[in-house]
C-alpha cells in the first residue's frame, strides 16, 4: 500500500513524502533519498521495491522547501534545475529532513537510509551524523566527509565507468573507511536508474541484493 503524506520539519514547514507499506509486519524502515530530480516516478518505484521486500519505505520531498511537487526529466533542463535546487537546499537541511522522515516511520522498527547520486552523499551523512545504517549509491560529493567517524555502518556502490567518480576517488573511500564495504560495477553513473541509458541491469540487480543483505543484517539482525 502506498500513499502521499506530509511530515513536519524543525523549521515548522511540512513537506511531502511518498510512503509505501509492506504486506504484513515490516522488518524495519528505510528512508529513500532521491537524486537531483525530485520524488519522481522512478524514486517512487524504488520506494515500492523496498516495501515489496518487507520494509516500510519513505521518500521525503526535500524540494518542497523551495517548490512544491518537483518532478524533473532526465534532460539538460532537468539536470540544470536539479543542480540549482540542491544548491539552494543544502546538505544540512536535507539531513534534517531525513531525520524527520525517519521519525515519521519510527514505529516500524530500526531505520536505515539509501540514497542515489546527490542522495548518496546525504545517505553517507545519515550514517556519519544521525547513526542510521545507510547505503550510498554513486555519491559524488562524499569526499569532504570521509574523515568523519561514522556512527553507523555504510555501504558504497560505484560504477567503474563513472567519469564523475574516478578510481582514485573510490580508493579514498576504501582508505578512509576501510571497515565499510565499497563495491564497484562495470557500469556508469546512475546504473540503478531503470529509465535511462545509464541503466545496467546486472549491476543494479547485484547492488540491490547486497543492499537488501545489508539492511537485513543491520535493521533486522538476520
Amino acid at each position: 500500500m502506498s500513499q502521499h503524506i506530509t511530515i513536519p520539519t524543525p523549521d515548522t514547514q511540512c513537506i511531502g513524502a511518498y510512503l509505501a507499506q509492506p504486506t504484513g509486519k515490516p522488518k524495519g524502515g528505510i528512508v529513500v533519498i532521491q537524486e537531483i530530480f525530485g520524488v519522481n516516478a522512478h524514486v517512487r518505484s524504488v520506494v515500492d521495491r523496498f516495501a515489496a521486500h518487507g520494509y516500510t519505505a519513505i521518500a521525503p520531498a526535500f524540494f518542497d522547501h523551495l517548490e512544491s511537487g518537483v518532478e524533473l526529466d532526465y534532460d539538460e533542463a532537468g539536470f540544470a534545475k536539479g543542480r540549482q535546487l540542491v544548491g539552494e537546499l543544502g546538505l544540512a537541511r536535507a539531513l534534517t529532513d531525513v531525520a524527520s522522515a525517519a521519525e515519521a516511520i519510527a514505529s516500524c522498527g530500526r531505520i536505515g537510509t539509501v540514497g542515489y547520486c546527490w542522495g548518496g552523499t546525504v545517505a553517507l551523512l545519515a550514517a556519519l551524523r544521525l547513526g542510521l545504517p545507510s547505503v550510498s549509491y554513486y555519491g559524488s560529493r562524499n569526499l569532504p566527509f570521509l574523515a568523519e567517524s561514522p556512527r553507523a555502518p555504510v555501504m558504497f556502490h560505484f560504477g567503474e565507468k563513472d567519469s564523475n567518480i574516478p578510481p582514485a576517488m573510490v580508493a579514498r573511500h576504501r582508505e578512509l573507511l576501510p571497515q565499510m564495504q565499497t563495491f564497484t560495477y562495470p557500469a556508469d553513473h546512475g546504473f540503478n536508474r531503470d529509465v535511462g541509458s545509464s541503466y545496467h541491469e546486472a549491476s543494479a540487480t547485484l547492488a540491490m541484493q547486497r543492499t537488501l543483505a545489508f539492511f537485513d543484517q543491520h535493521l533486522t539482525g538476520v
